[in-house]
């Protein structure tokens, strides 16, 4: 049975082959990117089946409007896809406020808008599949981007409490966790903070310590069958990475902590009284 999706950040990476995906598969998408013009490829070559919508999902209001807007074209909505999302470069003294609350508004409250504000219609359909695009950076955090790694731990938080909250409305969840993968968000898209030259030897060392770790990024345009596979799972899971260097990254950060944590079991233990 043909879905129906809302898809942000439709305009490239991730969202821009997603929508491809969904599309070709005989699937209708509402596509939205700050710029609708930038959606004019999808339009000519898959036409009534794609709605494309100019949205900052840093607006609420225009949030809520593009949701109802989507809904009331197609009839309903299946699958909504939080993408829209950056990245901000910076060691944590170098963040500034300003660039401290966008980056949150973007990743986390864009997310949060759009979630809440398909929910009514997904509960009155008895179903439905969000799915919050994180990153390895919402399970670990890394230096130089400590800023972003906040809004996605808050991203992952949310969406775990959601998953239980909607469950029996047979809504589902999914926590879409990329590694490294060849698409700008670490270029055009990205944010640079002002550098402090104090942290000039720990910038080249923690660039040095990201190229290692995406070595061999991934590819977006096959990540497409993996998220189809999820769409169309009868129990999709409520976290999944996407690549392969992920899972080791995560597998030595939560030995890390465990082991810490038992070291320190009788400290626990002494403040409970």
């Amino acid at each position: 049975m043909a879905k129906t999706w809302f898809i942000t950040g439709a305009s490239r990476g991730f969202g821009k082959e997603w929508s491809i995906a969904a599309l070709e598969r005989g699937d209708s998408v509402a596509a939205t990117a700050r710029d609708t013009s930038t959606l004019d490829d999808l339009v000519q070559q898959f036409g009534d089946a794609v709605l494309p919508l100019q949205l900052d999902v840093d607006d609420r209001e225009a949030v809520f409007a593009a949701v109802a807007q989507a809904h009331e074209h197609f009839g309903r909505l299946d699958v909504v896809v939080n993408n829209a999302g950056y990245g901000q470069f910076g060691m944590i003294e170098e963040i500034s406020e300003a660039e401290a609350r966008a980056q949150f508004d973007t990743n986390v409250f864009g997310a949060l808008f759009v979630t809440q504000a398909a929910l009514p219609y997904l509960r009155a359909q008895g179903s439905g599949h969000v799915l919050q695009v994180s990153s390895i950076g919402g399970i670990s955090a890394f230096p130089n981007i400590g800023i972003y790694n906040a809004s996605k731990w808050a991203l992952e938080a949310f969406s775990q409490s959601l998953a239980a909250e909607v469950a029996d409305f047979g809504i589902k969840v999914t926590l879409i966790e990329p590694g490294g993968f060849s698409t700008d968000w670490g270029g055009a898209s990205a944010k640079h903070a002002q550098p402090n030259p104090a942290y000039d030897a720990y910038r080249e060392k923690a660039a040095e310590q990201r190229k290692a770790r995406v070595a061999t990024p991934g590819d977006p345009t096959a990540s497409a069958a993996a998220v189809l596979q999820i769409v169309d799972a009868e129990n999709p899971p409520l976290r999944v990475f996407f690549g392969d260097g992920p899972l080791g990254i995560a597998t030595r950060d939560y030995e890390s902590r465990l082991a810490e944590w038992r070291e320190w079991e009788h400290v626990s233990k002494l403040a409970q009284g």
